[in-house]
């Protein structure tokens, strides 16, 4: 007899503690920990990783549902960032860090993500997509890992729920912040995600409706 496939539906109540960087409870039971990236993370991580797997999380899409003051846009300008928003589900990739480098990787991302206030920081359960082990000896190819993941706060002042296609384009054409403009963060994305095979009918609109480069 063989158990039952987990619903990826059921997620881990609650947010993590943000001022802990203890890994220990966010590692996944083959010994590693998982961060999963569907925005910026997939083409600029930042940190060391020993693999990374196309993945699949359920109950959240991704969205540009964050007002950006400072990395993408000016407190007169502000741009726009995305976020997971709860609903449908959400194609990104599955970094796997062994778990001596897991606490200094937490610590990067809670200084990158967790700065502005508008994430929760979250242990959801993601598919892997390639058929590649979790690593650390554990499961089968496929499987369901553990993943961190930075959730959108519908309570920070920050968050802007879902903005028109138009508006949205517009918002993304003349922002610009200390990261560079905020085009740039939206077609990167978007070049990414075609790079996995992944068709993001929400940012594919909203790419064709930036207007041009000034």
């Amino acid at each position: 007899m063989t158990d039952a496939p987990p619903d990826l539906t059921v997620l881990d109540p609650g947010a993590l503690d943000p001022a802990s960087l203890d890994p220990a409870p966010m590692l996944d039971p083959d010994g590693s920990l998982y961060v999963f990236g569907y925005g910026s993370l997939i083409w600029k991580p930042g940190f060391t990783f020993d693999s990374a797997h196309p993945a699949l999380l359920r109950g959240f899409h991704r969205r540009f549902c964050i007002w950006s003051r400072s990395y993408r846009g000016t407190p007169e300008m502000p741009g726009l960032v995305l976020g997971l928003d709860r609903g449908g589900s959400c194609r990104g990739v599955a970094f796997r860090v062994a778990a001596p480098r897991a606490a200094e990787v937490l610590a990067y991302l809670n200084e990158r993500e967790m700065s502005g206030d508008v994430y929760h920081r979250r242990l959801l359960p993601v598919r892997l997509l390639d058929g590649a082990k979790g690593g650390g000896g554990g499961g089968g190819g496929g499987g369901v890992r553990r993943a961190v993941a930075f959730v959108a706060d519908r309570r920070a002042g920050s968050y802007c729920g879902a903005l028109e296609p138009d508006a949205a384009a517009a918002a993304i054409a003349r922002g610009h912040g200390v990261m560079g403009p905020n085009r740039d963060y939206l077609l990167n994305t978007v070049a990414h995600l075609r790079e996995m095979g992944v068709r993001d009918a929400g940012l594919d609109r909203i790419a064709a409706l930036l207007e041009p480069a000034g």
